[in-house]
């Protein structure tokens, strides 16, 4: 921030001679610009200073700039590092169900390939009632206390004879503290308003039982207690398990997602199976998600390197320096980072114990190449173990990840020399406002100097002016009108 001073504005002063009343001042002054003149002199005043700190402060920016490039491009790599971390994210399977209207499924790490048969009896379903028909949902019903019941969970609700009609008790129930898992509607149709009460959870567990007590027994048209023999609502759907098989293997879920029933594989049940027709289930190995995790990986370490060549380096070409040339914090981090690259895990198993085994190669710059081919070869055979090398406690992504966390986590190392930068840069916007006032009042002595100087020549001229006319009475006329270009006291006469 350069500093910029405006020098006050110069006045020039008039003055009249003690007993010369009858003679008028022009006060034309110096004539000199006095607001160019200080402004030059101020400039060249403080511009050592100046400089000096405009230069401090354009370095520091440089510098903070750099630090943000380098910590983004760690952030990119570490983004990177989270797939590659879990073993089971890296996950290299594909799952495929012939008749799609059955189910569909996804795999993790545990799945392994082969192929079974899936054969859907039911569905998972949620219990549903429904109450007999009413005049419409405005109509009262009756006031005392429902018991709701799904399973073991139970709540009570109390409904009062001012807010008793089926839409009161519909909302009662949905806004329970302590819903055991029941939501309420009202429908209407030609033949009247109904009450509906629906589980929210699937399974023969979670069936609904409703009891009514005390009030003035209205409320006994809302109850189902098949275990009690009344059942004044109707069961318009059974809680019940989804049931199907595999490889002709009978099993029951109270959920239509259903996970452990094959390892590694996660099925979701979307309809029943035609009778005696059971779907297939292939599960394939796929390599092409480990492989595009891990080749972004590849590109993210590139970028870093490159981050840091450019802001550590000088370019003999144009003989620039970069913000960070020579920087220790930075070669410190590539020397580190190289280290771990270059991780050889010797308890490796099937051939995979570096980088390398996956195709993944340094050039004579630093730069990382990797081969399609090895590296699909290397999913394909061992996918546990280019897991191991790259996850787990001691894989490289996790070693490269407890590396950035040194230097971009809260109170990281680029935290604190973030932090020391900001102090130098309020430092340095400190001495510009101190310089900022020695320079005006610098400019304001100088400016004060000029004045008086103007106003010293503005009456010199007018004594020149006075005397001129005393001794020429005629100079000003014949100035004026250039006739008579010397004076009496010129020619060396005097007129008596």
């Amino acid at each position: 921030m350069s500093s910029s001073i405006n020098p006050t504005t110069s006045t020039t002063a008039s003055s009249t001679p003690s007993g010369s009343a009858l003679i008028t001042s022009t006060g034309v002054g110096s004539g000199l610009d006095i607001n160019a003149i200080v402004s030059s002199l101020t400039s060249a005043y403080g511009a050592a200073q100046t400089n000096e700190l405009d230069a401090e402060q354009s370095s520091l920016n440089a510098q903070l700039s750099a630090y943000g490039t380098f910590s983004s491009a760690l952030s990119t790599l570490q983004a990177t590092l989270s797939t590659l971390q879990n073993p089971n994210e890296l996950a290299g399977f594909t799952a495929a169900v012939g008749d799609k209207t059955i189910a569909s499924a996804t795999t993790d790490f545990d799945a392994v390939a082969g192929q079974y048969s899936l054969e859907v009896n039911n569905l998972a379903s949620a219990a549903s009632l429904t109450s007999q028909a009413f005049a419409s949902g405005d109509t009262p019903v009756g006031y005392g206390t429902l018991t709701l019941s799904v399973g073991d969970a139970s709540t009570q609700i109390n409904i009062d004879s001012s807010d008793n009609t089926l839409a009161d008790i519909a909302s009662a129930i949905n806004n329970a503290s302590g819903n055991p898992g029941v939501s309420a509607s009202v429908i209407t149709t030609t033949s009247g308003a109904r009450l509906v009460l629906t589980g929210t959870e699937t399974g023969a567990a979670n069936a609904i039982t409703v009891t009514e007590s005390g009030g003035d027994g209205g409320l006994s048209a809302l109850v189902y207690d098949p275990a009690g023999g009344n059942t004044q609502l109707t069961q318009t759907q059974a809680a019940q398990d989804a049931s199907f098989s595999i490889n002709g293997y009978a099993a029951t879920s109270p959920s239509n997602v259903v996970s452990g029933a094959i390892s590694g594989v996660t099925l979701d049940l979307l309809g029943a199976s035609a009778a005696d027709t059971p779907t297939t289930l292939t599960i394939s190995p796929d390599s092409s998600g480990a492989q595009t995790s891990i080749n972004t990986f590849v590109t993210a370490v590139n970028g870093v390197l490159s981050a840091i060549q450019s802001l550590t380096g000088y370019d003999a070409t144009t003989q620039t320096a970069g913000a960070l040339n020579g920087n220790a914090t930075l070669e410190t981090f590539q020397n580190q980072l190289e280290n771990i690259l270059d991780t050889v895990n010797s308890a490796g198993t099937g051939g995979i114990k570096s980088l390398t085994d996956l195709g993944i190669t340094a050039d004579p710059s630093g730069v990382l190449d990797s081969d399609a081919t090895t590296l699909a070869n290397a999913l394909s055979a061992n996918l546990s173990g280019v897991g191991n090398l790259l996850g787990g406690t001691n894989g490289i992504a996790t070693q490269l990840n407890t590396l950035i966390n040194q230097y971009t986590g809260p109170g990281g190392l680029l935290s604190t020399i973030n932090q020391g930068l900001q102090s130098s840069l309020a430092n340095v916007a400190q001495q510009q406002t101190a310089l900022n006032a020695r320079l005006a009042t610098y400019s304001a002595t100088l400016t004060s100097e000029y004045n008086a100087m103007d106003a010293a020549v503005a009456a010199l001229k007018e004594t020149q002016t006075y005397l001129t006319a005393e001794f020429d009475p005629n100079q000003s006329s014949s100035s004026a009108s250039s006739s008579s270009p010397s004076s009496s006291l010129s020619s060396g006469t005097l007129g008596t």
